[in-house]
């Protein structure tokens, strides 16, 4: 097992390493190669005779030398080991490297979106593209330190569920043994049922959407973050809880992912003080005013709603996030909570950050026969879901929740152009690794 890592060279001046990783860029210059060997922790130089130039970019790599000092006018302010440099004295090659597709040094990948997600393995090990990973890590990452700081509690979330929780055609159904099974499109419905376990809880999770869209932001596979909590005097305190989580998850951004956030362009971002809350029925006249666009008939607001709802808030509010409030009851699942002072409207929220929604949540109905009567109505058998009723039927106090789409958060972070980027090996209609039709033809079985 290596002993040591590339970025722990800047420390062991004069000494003897030994040191592995891939062969990144290679600079010939006949009697003297010089090499930037990279491993997980980053990059450093490499100076060796001619016999180094049989070595290809991405060769894996054994190297032993001795680490130097660079010559101040030779100082690479650009990586963390632009200050010393390695004399090779033993090389070894562990694995060769066939020629690669493109090239994937560097911060310009000139290559079309397909072409980087079929070559997935090889990309993701460009310095930018792997930025948005490490961007992706924090994130998740702060989602959990914010809400344990809160006193929540992590659970799992089970995949294959025998009933969707959000109701509608928008799932995979599956064959489970002589069953009929679905992947769970939403944790709800064991979100709900861990606020009677542990009062407060969260979950990361892989959901599932059989959405027939190909959009630029839209998954069919997501990596959601899901919280839940009970005990709330009002639905306003959902909201202060995710407006403190992506508070957190921003700052935590800044504090740890400063070099990551370099390769966008991106110094540090801007936090929001606080974010503003709107209705529904005011942003969409907010909008119609501003644009002469009119759609404050419809139930949600358009993707261009949102870019437009987002610079309001920016110019009028100094942050582009706010929380749009009141979707119609229809508009939102059965076991929304209806506001009693405004019939017809829900006491549920998204929040709309970088011009695109980045969180949907809202006060649940703890009662047994009212979530039960919603279910009813919408032709929903919640007999399948014997474990939930039982959650309400032994006592749930009053709670409500929120989930975030990891990838949409980054995607927003370092404003990528399709939610794709953000997801390390994503699926869509057409795509399971590689594209389907590239790879199968017609034939997509």
């Amino acid at each position: 097992m290596k002993a040591l890592f590339v970025e722990e060279t800047v420390n062991k001046i004069s000494e003897e390493v030994e040191l592995f990783g891939w062969a990144e860029t290679i600079r010939d210059h006949k009697k003297i190669v010089f090499i930037d060997l990279r491993d997980s922790s980053g990059v450093v130089q490499l100076v060796g005779g001619a016999d180094l130039s049989v070595i290809s970019p991405e060769d894996v790599l054994r190297i032993k030398g001795t680490v130097k000092a660079r010559p101040d006018n030779l100082v690479n302010d650009k990586i963390s080991t632009g200050k010393v440099e390695v004399t090779v004295k033993d090389w070894e090659i562990l694995s060769k490297a066939e020629t690669l597709p493109f090239e994937i040094s560097g911060d310009n990948l000139n290559v079309t979106l397909p072409v980087l997600l079929n070559y997935r393995a090889l990309s993701l090990r460009n310095p930018k593209i792997k930025a948005i990973f490490e961007i992706q890590e924090i994130v998740i990452d702060s989602f959990r330190n914010g809400l344990k700081e809160k006193q929540f509690t992590e659970f799992q979330s089970p995949v294959i569920i025998p009933q969707p929780a959000e109701g509608g055609a928008e799932v995979f159904e599956v064959k489970y043994f002589d069953y009929k099974a679905y992947l769970a499109q939403s944790p709800q419905f064991y979100k709900q049922i861990m606020v009677g376990v542990f009062e407060r809880v969260f979950t990361v999770s892989k959901t599932l959407r059989a959405e027939p869209s190909v959009t630029t932001r839209h998954l069919t596979e997501a990596t959601t973050l899901d919280a839940e909590f009970g005990f709330i005097d009002s639905w306003e305190e959902i909201m202060a809880m995710a407006e403190y989580i992506i508070k957190f998850i921003l700052k935590e951004v800044n504090e740890r992912g400063g070099e990551a956030l370099k390769h966008y362009g991106l110094e540090s971002l801007s936090i929001p003080k606080e974010i503003p809350r709107l209705k529904l029925r005011e942003a969409q006249k907010i909008i119609f005013e501003r644009t002469g666009r009119d759609n404050q008939q419809e139930p949600d607001l358009e993707p261009e709603d949102e870019r437009e709802i987002s610079k309001w808030a920016t110019e009028k509010h100094g942050t582009g996030f706010v929380f749009i409030t009141h979707y119609p009851v229809a508009k939102r699942p059965f076991y929304t909570y209806e506001d009693p002072e405004d019939l017809g409207y829900t006491l549920s929220f998204d929040l709309i950050g970088y011009g695109m929604e980045l969180m949907t949540g809202g006060q649940r109905i703890h009662q047994l026969d009212k979530l039960v009567e919603n279910a009813q109505a919408r032709n929903i058998d919640l007999q399948r879901s014997e474990l939930y009723l039982q959650a309400f039927r032994y006592g749930m106090p009053p709670e409500g929740g929120f989930s975030f789409g990891s990838e949409r958060i980054v995607m927003g972070i370092l404003g990528l152009a399709n939610v794709r980027e953000a997801s390390l090996f994503p699926r869509d209609m057409e795509r399971i690794d590689v594209h389907l039709p590239t790879l199968y033809g017609k034939d997509k079985k």
